[in-house]
């Protein structure tokens, strides 16, 4: 097959700008346009998530698959290493750098585990092929630790011992994997790292082991050359009803307390943090402050759907305010924006994966647009600077200093009589209104 057979339909995406008509081209993002002092594509770093893209049929818990995704073979191990063709292809198309991977993705399951790791190292060698034409990077790697039965009550917080060195040893070819394929981050997800009940779990043998988990494989990552950062993605539930990595201010508790911070980032889901009950803002400010942020799988839920989606971002409100979090962050050290996300069941075509991808490219590149609009009027700063203003004078100069005690305090408030007339409003609904302002300018 050549190498434009598996997406006949997509042209190579072009930008064109907002006035454009054409379905297959960037209305908003520019690869090389420098903005910011940097190229979008430096700056966005966008990534193709291998398992909805590549694997996805559709199929869901109440139908079977709606999309074609044999990429023109029947034997298990050609359909693999087609659809690495097909992915570089896609990748070529529609300008995107990076992609991110399960080891299971790549390469179909074998009856053990040196089965498995010949199958995983048989495609990774015709990947590591096209890289040589095609310099498509890994963002991160990780591996499937939640998918076979072996791993039903967890993988790194396995009630037994011998699936725990089985996950460990996955983990540790993956790694390998990672490195063959030039990456140099390596993400956990705790798909199954959780429980259902109390009633038949050790909370702290499970925590504990996790961290030696994470830590053997820190080590071993390291030993191995990655320079980057490992990953953890918080998720509040799906599939356990509790799971150890909630939400972010969860993993940075768990981090401290096992001393793994220096070694260790956040990957935040737009759509998990809506599960968590937080906005995706929330969840990126809350890395950003604590010193944790890495990496964004970019996709939005539905607020009417008390699941995980995984639809394309098309949300402009969401992509700027993501945007305008990452730029407060320095941007993007380590991750990128990776498209987890999935095409509608009923958007069955080839050509619907194309024009998500495009969707999503464009509302974050709108959104980054956007995002330095917003620092470049200042509105939004100023008024915070002023509404904190009285931190940087008199008592509450004393305060963020740390030279004020608790008595000073009392005898300051004891002076001072009642303080209602240092409050101001918060003016929430005129800032509203400011970022409407510019958004739509």
């Amino acid at each position: 097959m050549s190498k434009t057979d598996f997406f006949p339909g997509v042209p190579k995406i072009k930008y064109e700008g907002p006035d454009s008509k054409n379905p297959f081209s960037f209305r908003y993002y520019n690869p090389e346009e420098k903005i910011g002092g940097k190229t979008m594509r430096e700056i966005l770093r966008f990534s193709l998530s291998w398992w909805h893209t590549m694997c996805a049929d559709g199929t869901d818990m109440f139908g079977r698959g709606t999309v074609t995704k044999t990429f023109g073979s029947t034997d298990p191990m050609e359909h693999a290493k087609n659809k690495a063709r097909a992915a570089f292809e896609l990748m070529d198309k529609l300008s995107i750098d990076y992609f991110c991977f399960h080891d299971r993705d790549l390469a179909p399951e074998g009856r053990d585990l040196a089965e498995c790791n010949e199958k995983l190292d048989e495609v990774a060698e015709e990947i590591a092929k096209l890289q040589k034409s095609q310099p498509a990077k890994v963002l991160w790697g990780t591996a499937n630790l939640f998918n076979h039965p072996r791993y039903m009550h967890g993988a790194g917080t396995s009630p037994y011992a011998d699936v725990y060195a089985f996950a460990a040893a996955q983990v540790k070819k993956c790694i390998e994997v990672t490195r063959k394929l030039g990456g140099d981050n390596y993400l956990f997800w705790g798909g199954r790292e959780g429980y259902e009940t109390l009633l038949n779990t050790d909370m702290g043998l499970e925590l504990d082991n996790m961290a030696r988990f994470l830590t053997m494989a820190r080590d071993y990552g390291r030993k191995q050359g990655l320079k980057g950062v490992f990953f953890i993605e918080p998720k509040p539930k799906e599939p356990t009803k509790h799971q150890y990595d909630f939400d972010t201010a969860t993993v940075f508790g768990f981090l401290q307390k096992y001393g793994l911070v220096e070694d260790f980032r956040v990957n935040i889901e737009a759509n998990h943090a809506t599960l968590a009950g937080h906005t995706f803002q929330h969840e990126l400010a809350t890395a950003r402050v604590n010193g944790i942020f890495g990496s964004i799988d970019a996709n939005q839920g539905d607020l009417l759907l008390g699941w995980d989606t995984d639809q394309f971002p098309t949300n402009v409100y969401e992509t700027t305010l993501c945007m305008l979090e990452v730029l407060k962050a320095g941007g993007f050290r380590y991750g990128g924006l990776n498209f987890d996300a999935k095409a509608r069941r009923g958007s069955f075509t080839l050509d619907d994966i194309a024009l998500s991808y495009i969707a999503g490219m464009d509302a974050f590149a709108l959104g980054l647009r956007k995002a330095l609009e917003i620092r470049e009027d200042g509105v939004l700063d100023r008024f915070v600077e002023e509404r904190y203003s009285s931190y940087k004078q008199g008592i509450g100069a004393r305060i963020v200093s740390g030279e004020a005690t608790i008595e000073e305090l009392e005898q300051y408030a004891l002076n001072r009589g009642e303080v209602l007339d240092a409050v101001s409003s918060g003016r929430q609904e005129y800032l509203e209104n400011e970022l409407n302002r510019i958004l739509f300018h």
